[in-house]
Parts: C-alpha cells; sequence; structure tokens
C-alpha cells in the first residue's frame, strides 16, 4: 500500500463525507462532492485516452472547477501541471513547449488562447472546465454524464510523478519541478494527534505550488482549504471569518498590509496558527503579528518547489531569534559547503526537473539539493540565510529570473546597457530594479520600461524601480556584470 494522493480524497469522502473539503467565496465543495466529481472527470479523460504518465496542463485562474481535475489526474497517475495564469501568450507557449504535454485544459477566461498555445506548442488536444462553449473536449459536460465509481490504476506507484511545478531560474528559461506521489503526501502529512481539521485560508492562486500544499496538508486532517478571487487584506480576513478559518498563511507582504486594517473589522477569534515565510521576515513584523493576534502561534517557513519546508523556526523561537529561519524541518538534514551554500536532504526532495538531465545534474548531487542560497548556522543549529549563490529575485513569493527580464528590456531604443537585480523591500521582500545606461542624449523613465514590457512578460516580472547611471560595474577578466556590486550601491539609495 503506497502514498498516493488520490487515496486521500477517497477515504476522505467515506470518513467525512459532508465536510467542506474547498470554498471559493460562497461556492464549496464536500469532500464527498469533491471525490466524485475527480472519479469523473478521471473516466471521462480515460474515455479519451489520458493514461498513467501522461502530462497534462491546466491554464486557469482560482476557482473550484480545477480541483476535480487534479483529484481525477492523482487517481489516473497521469501528472498535473499548472500553467501560471498570468502568464501571457509567448511565455505560456514556451512553458507548454517545455511540457510536451499531451492535453492542456483551460478555463473560459483562457480557452481561446490555449488553442493558440497548443497549436504552437504541439499540443495534440485541448479541453475546457466551466466554458459553455469552446473548442477540444468540453470537460465539465462530459464529466457530468460519466461516471463517479471509484477509479484505481493498479499501476500506479507512490513514486510516480504526481504534479509538474514550474519555477523560472537565474536564466529564466521555465524548468519543471517534478514532485512524486510520495513527497506530496509526506510534505502535507500533520500526523496522526490533532485536536481538529484544519481550516486554512490560501493567499495564493490555484497554480502556485503553495496552494497545492496548504490544499493538501488541510486534506490531509479531514480539513478544508478556502481560496480567494485576489489575496487582499481584506479577502483574506472576511475568508477567515466566514470560514472560521484557524489557519492562515501569508508572506510578509500580505501580512503588512493585513496589519494595516482596523482591528476588529473581522471576527477572526477562531484563528489559531498565523503562518508566514518565503521572504526576509523583519522581527517588526513579528511582533506586530503577536500583538495583533495574541490567541495564535506563529512559524516561519524557509523553503522551495524543489525541496518543499527545509528549515521551520517555532512559535517559541520567533522573537528570541530574529532573523532565523529555524533548525532543519523535522525529517530534514542540513549542511553548509565550505562556500556556506545551504544543502538539504530529505525525503520531500522533487524527483528533478522535467526533461533537463543538465539542471538536475548541478542541483541534486548525492542525494542532497543545492538551494544557491547562503547560509550561517549559531551555536544552536538554527539557520539563517545571507545570500544567494545564483541570481534570482524573490518577489512577493515569486521567482524571477534577472535574464528574462533584460532579454525584453535591452532592445527598447533608449537603452545602451541594462542590468536587472533585486533590492531589499520591507513589502515585498525584493522589488525588481532595472539598473540602465541610456543611450547618449536619451532619456528614460520607469514608465517607458513599464510599458514596453506590456504584452511580453507578465506583470510582476515588470520592474518596479529605475537607477540610471553612467557604466555598469563588470569583472576585469570576462566582463560579467558584478550584481552584488550594484545591489550593494543601491542599498545607499533612497527608492
Amino acid at each position: 500500500m503506497g502514498l498516493l494522493i488520490g487515496d486521500l480524497f477517497r477515504r476522505n469522502a467515506a470518513v467525512v463525507p459532508n465536510a467542506v473539503a474547498a470554498s471559493f467565496g460562497d461556492a464549496t465543495l464536500t469532500h464527498r462532492e469533491l471525490d466524485a466529481a475527480g472519479n469523473a472527470v478521471a473516466h471521462a479523460l480515460r474515455a479519451h485516452g489520458i493514461r498513467r504518465g501522461d502530462r497534462v496542463l491546466s491554464w486557469a485562474d482560482t476557482g473550484l472547477e480545477v480541483l476535480p481535475l487534479f483529484v481525477a489526474l492523482a487517481k489516473l497517475g497521469a501528472v498535473f501541471a499548472p500553467l501560471d495564469a498570468r502568464l501571457r501568450l509567448e511565455e505560456a507557449t514556451d512553458v507548454a513547449r517545455s511540457a510536451r504535454a499531451q492535453l492542456l485544459v483551460a478555463d473560459a477566461a483562457h480557452v481561446e488562447a490555449a488553442l493558440a498555445v497548443a497549436q504552437a506548442a504541439d499540443i495534440a488536444r485541448i479541453g475546457h472546465l466551466g466554458a459553455p462553449r469552446g473548442p477540444g473536449l468540453e470537460l465539465g459536460r462530459e464529466a457530468l454524464g460519466a461516471s463517479t465509481v471509484e477509479l484505481r490504476e493498479p499501476a500506479l506507484d507512490e513514486r510516480d510523478p504526481h504534479v509538474i511545478f514550474f519555477t523560472s531560474g537565474s536564466t529564466g528559461r521555465p524548468k519543471g519541478v517534478v514532485l512524486s506521489h510520495r513527497a506530496n503526501h509526506l510534505r502535507t502529512f500533520q500526523g496522526v494527534f490533532r485536536d481538529a481539521p484544519e481550516r486554512s485560508v490560501c493567499m495564493f492562486p490555484l497554480f502556485h505550488m503553495a496552494a497545492f500544499t496548504l490544499a493538501l496538508a488541510a486534506w490531509q486532517t479531514r480539513g478544508e482549504i478556502a481560496f480567494v478571487a485576489s489575496p487582499t487584506a481584506e479577502a483574506l480576513l472576511a475568508a477567515t471569518a466566514a470560514r472560521r478559518a484557524n489557519r492562515l498563511y501569508c508572506i510578509p507582504a500580505v501580512f503588512a498590509r493585513i496589519l494595516e486594517t482596523r482591528p476588529g473589522a473581522f471576527d477572526v477569534s477562531s484563528l489559531r496558527e498565523v503562518d508566514t515565510g518565503t521572504s526576509a521576515t523583519p522581527i517588526e513584523l513579528l511582533e506586530a503579528l503577536k500583538q495583533r493576534f495574541p490567541a495564535t502561534a506563529t512559524r516561519v517557513y524557509y523553503g522551495s518547489t524543489e525541496c518543499g519546508a527545509g528549515a521551520v523556526l517555532p512559535d517559541v523561537d520567533v522573537l528570541r531569534k530574529p532573523g532565523s529561519v529555524g533548525p532543519p524541518a523535522p525529517g530534514v538534514e542540513l549542511r553548509l559547503t565550505e562556500d556556506g551554500e545551504i544543502c538539504l536532504r530529505s525525503d520531500y526532495l522533487m524527483d528533478g526537473y522535467f526533461d533537463d538531465a543538465e539542471a538536475t545534474a548541478a542541483s541534486l548531487r548525492d542525494g542532497w539539493y543545492h538551494t544557491g542560497d547562503r547560509g550561517s548556522l549559531d551555536d544552536e543549529g538554527y539557520l539563517s540565510i545571507v545570500g544567494r549563490l545564483r541570481d534570482v529575485i524573490r518577489s512577493g513569493g515569486e521567482t524571477i529570473g534577472p535574464g528574462e527580464v533584460e532579454a525584453v528590456l535591452e532592445d527598447h531604443p533608449a537603452v545602451a546597457e541594462i542590468a536587472v537585480v533585486g533590492v531589499p523591500d520591507l513589502r515585498w521582500g525584493e522589488v525588481v530594479c532595472a539598473v540602465a545606461v541610456p543611450r547618449p542624449g536619451a532619456s528614460l523613465r520607469l514608465e517607458d520600461l513599464q510599458r514596453h514590457c506590456e504584452g511580453r512578460l507578465a506583470p510582476f516580472k515588470k520592474p518596479r524601480r529605475l537607477e540610471i547611471v553612467d557604466a555598469l560595474p563588470r569583472t576585469p577578466a570576462t566582463a560579467q556584470i558584478q550584481r552584488a556590486l550594484i545591489v550593494q550601491r543601491l542599498a545607499t539609495r533612497a527608492p
């Protein structure tokens, strides 16, 4: 008997059939409804030839209609691979092409663009969720008439791939992180001694790894995940109040906005856990969370799509160890290389990057995941993040490759040279900053560069700050841009 994600839905439907599994605004799905809908979609997909190991792309905004597809693919043994709903056509095509998928399923907002992506990426079939009409497989309609009898794939193994999540590297080339059923089960299992199901509010959109991790973590307790259309402070607090949520995980930038709302405007007395992570967490923010939510515990998480939670700072230490991300998470081994790179080893690691042996070999060595982050350990074995080996920007929980942004900006007619770096920001962790040398006689504004990115980059990748310089610092031998030196210089300037 293996650790298969599909079995989680079957068991919950049998034990807590009428309990809510997921909500989005006023819409809900019980555990029985989620399992039955997943079975129906699985039967419909199997009738169209989707089998174990096939990769199915999903391109959709947050909505409950995505969840039956997620369940169905887990039961079929096919691989769920969500595309960022904010991607432009060209970006989505690049990612889709890298997945070599058998099917692309889109929601009503993306179905027309999905046809163009499928044609450009050589995907044989497309389908749609929730759209009354559209090209390809009408999955919602076919599922209505399909069987809801439990579907099992006898050959499915816990080490088979379950999902592929796409993440940008320092080059900007999309990389598909492959996670097995076993890894996702172990990442989200919360033990057998919880005194109540977890009712969690999710700030992440339903194409983000963290959204499915939080959902699976709640479902492991036979609990509920509540999604919101947009992660505004008001929407998250309203969902917390409406669903009587006991857990809220937000990145520091979002918690900063929540703390700006009027205390008492929403009844959040049900909260017991207020967790954060993914970027720098100032001690001032943690102190403010303790004051605003005195009946809760707070943990700070450090990790990534590739490794899951690598370290966790428990509630008892969040004020005692400012700046730390804690000791290794349970089940995780941690070590530092000679140059301080953080390496992690556990059963939670990715299997590798899909169809990218070179990138996999660079990141996974002798069972250790090399994070690309530099760290230090104190005398109690608590980890602090001190920098990065690789050039990536982490802004608002997203990872952005500077090279991808530079490739778009460098052909602006007023730009002679361009470098893109991440500069520290209290709200976002980092913001994308363009450092430009203008052409002689040319003027350049931030609005010009942002407009130049329209239709070519997702909004979160656009520069939020512009610095004009006479020259970019480069290494003498190879003329490589010295990004660390640029960031150091910018730290002395006001934005």
